[in-house]
């Protein structure tokens, strides 16, 4: 999850393009070398079986792969799988030859199944299985023939997709995964030899990598012999870094995006960021649990307006809650969301009990109608922008609203454990509509990963049935499932961020928030 993996026009028609900043021609550097990385928070423990942090996962994909991996429409291609056999409810693997885990071991069909098996087993609480990893699956090795066979209970429609977000374990961290906590095991381009937690992350490259998406190797020119995760929180401090060469890249996502891309030197991409999106928590005797009371809340704001504020004026209208390229493409949002009204919110909340008192805030039974609005502070001050907006204008509205910025980690310890708030503005980017169902649906927080207690009958109903059926059959059902949580307001999708990832010296692509480790190029005349 992503904190915790719009309506405005782009800033920039720049930001459209390939690359910005100085014209300068730039070529592959001839050898070695160190390309850095700023990083918007520590990666904490580095298990991949336990890791649902975006910035996490980034950090993994350097020294890790994957079964499959997506290009950039979407296509699934082979990795450490050569070729594979689809049915509905299996999908069965022929594994590359050659391959070798960064202790020089080779990958075997049996670490692959251990490695999913580690997620699948209850015993390990992996926070992966049923969001990642589909519910009930079970992998299965046939060493002799080099194949690996994942099955499910039941038929389900991304059996093949969810693959590529699956990292593999191998060699030694595989028999004793305490060795993962600060370091990695893996086959991907790189393996970790540095780790300074709060500080930076030190990678060297694998000389004999040679099975990266689409043939990829590391023996092209200009790819570095090391890269260094330094850790950035200060978005402002990673934009005067890029500028200066202090750094080869950075994701920039507010106000700093502007000059970034100005400034000489720099080239720019435009990824997707994720939505900018809310949720309201329906537990026992929240205010949020009446939909009535949802309803009027989102129907107090002007969601154009605060799309803007929340993306900094580069978002894009919201269309889906999974990120792109999505397997389903299509518009869940559109016509769905409740539509701005001051005064039917104010009626709908005098309708629902909630009369202003004294002070002008609305009172029921004795209650005050106060709101706890959660949300991370990290690098983005749109975020607060956006809380800071949200707020003003639900008071306008009579109701109590406490602002609680705090960190990535003290967001994930509040949903999921202390369960202090009632709104959260939460970017949550899945690549599969199935990865959002544990935090969606089923047992509430801290039993479940369910952490806003969200039970949408007519969204359940929907999810699964379309978690049967593949193909276009089955996006018509998930879209539908999606804009089921929007008519009764369980969450409001804002806007689609967009990201700048700013490079200088160097290129490389990103994909889903993943490195494309092979791909990272020095460059010169940049």
């Amino acid at each position: 999850m992503s904190t915790t993996r719009g309506m405005a026009v782009l800033a920039a028609a720049c930001l459209l393009a390939a690359g910005c900043g100085g014209a300068t021609e730039e070529r592959p550097a001839q050898g070695g070398g160190t390309f850095t990385y700023g990083l918007n928070a520590d990666p904490g423990a580095l298990d991949p079986g336990m890791a649902t942090l975006s910035v996490t996962n980034t950090v993994l994909s350097l020294a890790y792969d994957t079964l499959t991996a997506a290009d950039a429409n979407g296509k699934i291609v082979p990795v450490l799988a050569e070729k594979w056999d689809v049915k509905p409810d299996s999908v069965t693997f022929t594994l590359r030859k050659g391959v070798t885990c960064s202790d020089g071991s080779p990958l075997t069909a049996d670490d692959v199944a251990a490695s999913i098996s580690f997620i699948t087993d209850p015993k390990n609480k992996s926070p992966l299985n049923g969001v990642f990893v589909p519910p009930g699956l079970t992998a299965k090795a046939d060493a002799a023939a080099g194949t690996v066979t994942l099955s499910t209970p039941k038929p389900f429609s991304f059996i093949l997709e969810s693959t590529r977000d699956v990292f593999i374990v191998c060699g030694k961290g595989l028999k004793d995964r305490s060795l993962l906590a600060k370091g990695t095991s893996g086959s991907g381009p790189y393996r970790l030899v540095e780790a300074a937690p709060g500080d930076h992350y030190t990678f060297q490259v694998r000389k004999d990598y040679t099975w990266g998406p689409n043939g990829a190797t590391t023996s092209e020119p200009g790819q570095p012999d090391k890269v260094v995760f330094r850790i950035v929180p200060n978005e402002q401090t990673a934009a005067n870094l890029l500028i200066s060469g202090g750094i080869n890249a950075t994701i920039i996502n507010g106000v700093d995006r502007t000059r970034v891309e100005a400034a000489p030197g720099v080239k720019g991409k435009v990824l997707p960021g994720g939505n900018g999106q809310f949720f309201y928590h329906q537990g026992k005797d929240r205010p949020t649990r009446d939909p009535q009371v949802r309803k009027a809340l989102t129907q107090a704001l002007n969601l154009t307006e605060l799309a803007g504020i929340a993306s900094g004026g580069t978002g894009r209208p919201a269309t889906t809650l999974v990120l792109k390229p999505s397997p389903c493409p299509g518009d869940s949002v559109a016509g769905h969301v409740p539509g701005y009204d001051p005064a039917a919110a104010a009626a709908a909340l005098d309708a629902a009990g909630w009369k202003p008192g004294p002070d002008g805030i609305r009172v029921k039974d004795g209650k005050k109608l106060t709101l706890r609005l959660l949300y991370s502070t990290t690098r983005s001050a749109s975020v607060q922008a956006a809380a800071e907006y949200l707020a003003a204008e639900w008071r306008k509205l009579g109701v109590d609203v406490k602002l609680n910025g705090v960190i990535d980690t003290k967001v994930s310890e509040s949903l999921m454990v202390t369960q202090d708030w009632d709104v959260t503005w939460l970017p949550i980017g899945v690549n599969l509509p199935s990865q959002l169902l544990g935090f969606l649906s089923g047992p509430g927080a801290p039993e479940g990963g369910n952490f806003a207690h969200l039970k949408n009958g007519r969204y359940e109903k929907l999810v699964a049935e379309a978690g049967t059926k593949p193909g276009p059959e089955g996006c018509k059902l998930w879209l539908e499932a999606e804009s089921a949580l929007f008519e009764s307001a369980d969450l409001i999708p804002v806007v689609e961020n967009t990201q700048l990832l700013a490079m200088k010296g160097a290129t490389l692509e990103v994909l889903a928030g993943n490195f494309r480790g092979a791909t990272i190029r020095l460059t010169e005349g940049g």
